[in-house]
């Protein structure tokens, strides 16, 4: 492997920075011509039990893939996705591959493949993560957690969520929606160089680091609330709220002109639905040409929907962060695209960097995100790996 050039690196952990236990992260420029040479650099030293790359290299994910399989060993799992946008060491970042290694001195990790979503095959995907969770053989003296990585296009996370949960009741569980770039471009998921389009992959981790999850949004319910009347499930349309044309009466409900329904008003008045005793984001992405509402999670008819109000971003993020039991090695995030989005048009994504670099949070833009079963948008989940506690042990 062609050594890589330090000085070209666009951010990276060295060794030296962390304990030889903690994960590390580093990004670079996805064209760069020498992108393997580079992020082997960055992870050998640290012996990695799994590799995580997010972003879309110039030659492809399995061409990458294969490379640094091969450079790192049969004893690294490499698994990657195509992303929105990436969260390096120094924040928000775009146009990069955003690599993230976990050392195999404090991890261990096993992948699986959940296919044909076209045809929800709940059932067989319930196999497959069982017997996938029976032959990893959890350590019960170890914090384990999963990572969900889904094909935004096939629309099928709300199933996907909700099959993992039930298949492995009791383990946390962190996902995202995966497309690429900010035009919603077909995405790719990857394992040991194999490219598996419109596909799920499943990563199960087990570390000796105590670990917390985090869920973020920054909105609040109003008293303004609709019925889905008419919707088609399959695409994710509202097609009546209140038995009215849908995009018509979300804006009488939003307040805004029909003629002002943009993405921009769209992120500032979500549509909430209350599950789980909490409210969770239904992002709209467009209005359909019948004057329909299309949504990136799924909707059901008879569903009950809250217009939300957007709370200060910033400042409840820092609060949840600050909030975890220690400071963290690293805060593995899935940030929704559209939160990054509304920073950048209110001129605070640079804040939102440097809130993001300070806590070690390193991971990707997504297209939705899923926690504890559930599929939404509009929303930051992390999990937060910190230092073991006094006795050693991992938090609960």
């Amino acid at each position: 492997m062609i050594p890589a050039d330090p000085q070209q690196e666009a951010a990276a952990a060295s060794p030296g920075e962390s304990p030889p236990f903690a994960p590390v992260a580093a990004a670079f420029p996805a064209g760069a011509a020498d992108l393997a040479a580079r992020i082997h650099a960055a992870m050998a030293p640290h012996r990695p039990a799994l590799l995580l790359l997010f972003g879309m290299p110039a030659g492809g994910l399995g061409a990458l893939g294969r490379e640094l399989r091969a450079g790192l060993g049969q004893g690294c799992l490499v698994v990657g996705c195509s992303s929105a946008g990436q969260i390096g060491p120094q924040g928000y970042c775009q146009d990069m591959v955003a690599a993230l290694g976990f050392p195999a001195a404090s991890f261990r990790a096993a992948a699986c493949l959940l296919r044909d979503q076209a045809r929800v095959p709940a059932s067989a995907w319930m196999a497959t993560l069982r017997r996938a969770y029976s032959e990893f053989r959890p350590d019960p003296g170890r914090a384990g957690f999963g990572i969900l990585l889904a094909d935004a296009h096939a629309r099928q996370e709300d199933v996907l969520a909700a099959t993992l949960d039930a298949a492995i009741p009791g383990l946390p569980v962190i996902g995202a929606s995966t497309a690429s770039g900010l035009e919603f471009d077909r995405g790719c998921q990857m394992i040991d160089g194999q490219e598996c389009p419109g596909a799920a992959i499943f990563v199960l981790i087990e570390t000796d680091l105590a670990v917390a999850e985090l869920s973020f949004s920054h909105f609040s319910p109003t008293d303004r609330r609709a019925v889905v009347t008419a919707a088609d499930p399959q695409n994710r349309i509202i097609v009546e709220l209140n038995a009215e044309p849908a995009a018509r009466e979300y804006a009488r409900l939003a307040g805004i002109p029909p003629s002002a329904m943009t993405p921009t008003e769209f992120a500032r008045h979500p549509l909430l639905l209350r599950a789980g005793g909490r409210h969770h984001v239904r992002a709209i992405r467009a209005v359909t040409a019948e004057g329909g509402l299309q949504l990136l999670s799924g909707i059901e008819p008879g569903n009950i929907l809250t217009i939300g109000r957007a709370m200060d971003m910033m400042r409840g993020f820092a609060e949840a962060l600050e909030a975890l039991p220690r400071p963290p090695l690293m805060v593995l995030g899935f940030d929704c695209i559209l939160r990054r989005l509304a920073l950048e048009r209110e001129g605070m994504a640079g804040r939102m960097s440097r809130l993001l670099a300070r806590h070690r949070v390193a991971g990707f833009n997504t297209y939705g995100e899923q926690h504890r079963g559930m599929h939404v948008n509009q929303t930051f989940v992390g999990m937060a790996l910190m230092p073991p506690d006094r006795d050693g042990a991992a938090l609960p």
